[in-house]
């Protein structure tokens, strides 16, 4: 954007703020825009075997940015291998750990494309809950074994836990269980069938019951707690944490408001977009935050692909005008492998709109 808007102002002040919205790539945002660093760390992935997944510590030293597809993604899995009563978050709650070893104080956690339905359980394993069956036993991995709790114990709960905030970055509101809960609506694309979606619920269920008796939290329909195949639910019942919209996170510790104050223009961008963009996308989210200090700053938006229901994004202080960024009729392939030329050819073209329009 930047190279194309320049060969139309050179001379223009470019302040470039590195966005996302929670999902894959929030971790890079939010280090490049911190200037911070990035840290790889070797974890169990969700079927148990070992992965190598990155986070990063934000330039204050002090945050960590993370993301749980990192260590229990379903980029993990495949047709043969996805199953949902076996996979496990615990690789997450050892990036917690490992975050906590290189002095992270405050956590953001990014909980999209997951490959699990264990309610965070082998998060909640990892920072040493005790999840017992009523033989004693240690619980296994995945949403199949949950049925089998009886007690838990947080007496080995790695102390720093209770001392770490935890921002839950997601924009899923489904309640742990039910018609809406994590299994029946996100237990398919992981590999669920329609009995596994039974079993995982039911399980799930009893999981909340027994953090209810045990914990005094009563999570089973709480906004959120089906996030991640329940993951949410998991960090809410075991951490200090709050959950939030990632964009809205995002926007927090890049400081755009503050940035965005004295903008003439916001240019900003989505993959494709749609009415869904208003839940809680990036371009949605960084018009309604720019609005609010540079009202009259128009919001551009560039897009590699425009749906339907656009006529909700362009409500008053939010979107102004959205542009594909498609130079020309092209394959998904062709199309992302020119998409930076095409993003600079579409940029120049509207500033020398900018142009053109101030001249007149």
């Amino acid at each position: 954007m930047k190279t194309g808007l320049s060969k139309v102002f050179p001379d223009a002040e470019y302040d470039l703020v590195p966005m996302a919205d929670g999902g894959e790539g929030t971790v890079q945002s939010l280090v490049d825009a911190t200037q911070g660093q990035l840290i790889n760390v070797s974890v169990t992935g969700p079927l148990g075997n070992k992965v190598t997944a990155k986070y990063g510590m934000l330039g204050d030293g002090k945050t960590a940015a993370i993301e749980m597809a990192q260590a229990s993604g379903i980029q993990y899995v495949n047709d043969q291998t996805h199953n949902p009563l076996i996979t496990t978050t615990y690789g997450t709650g050892e990036m917690i750990l490992d975050a906590l070893d290189h002095g992270a104080k405050e956590i953001i956690l990014g909980i999209g494309g997951s490959a699990t339905n264990d309610g965070g359980a082998g998060m909640a394993q990892a920072i040493g809950v005790h999840l017992q069956s009523s033989d004693g036993e240690e619980l296994g991995f995945g949403g199949g074994q949950l049925d089998k709790l009886n007690r838990i114990d947080v007496s080995d709960v790695d102390p720093r836990i209770a001392q770490t905030k935890i921002l839950i970055a997601s924009d899923v509101t489904n309640p742990l269980i039910g018609e809406t809960g994590s299994s029946a609506v996100f237990g398919p694309q992981k590999g669920a069938t329609p009995q596994m979606v039974k079993v995982l619920d039911a399980n799930l269920a009893h999981y909340a019951a027994v953090i209810k008796r045990d914990l005094g939290k009563d999570l089973a329909h709480a906004p959120g707690a089906g996030a991640a195949g329940g993951l949410g639910a998991g960090l809410m019942a075991f951490t200090k944490s709050e959950m939030g919209k990632g964009v809205d996170i995002v926007i927090q510790f890049t400081h755009l408001k503050e940035r965005a104050r004295d903008a003439d223009f916001v240019f900003t961008g989505e993959g494709g977009i749609d009415s869904q963009t208003q839940y809680g996308k990036t371009p949605f989210g960084v018009a309604l935050a720019t609005k609010e200090v540079a009202p009259h700053a128009p919001v551009i938006v560039l897009s590699g692909n425009i749906g339907d229901g656009l006529d909700v994004l362009y409500r008053p202080n939010a979107i102004d005008a959205i542009f594909p960024t498609a130079t020309s009729a092209k394959s998904l392939e062709k199309a992302i492998a020119d998409a930076a030329s095409d993003i600079e050819m579409v940029s120049e073209n509207i500033g020398r709109l900018i142009a053109a329009m101030r001249r007149n």
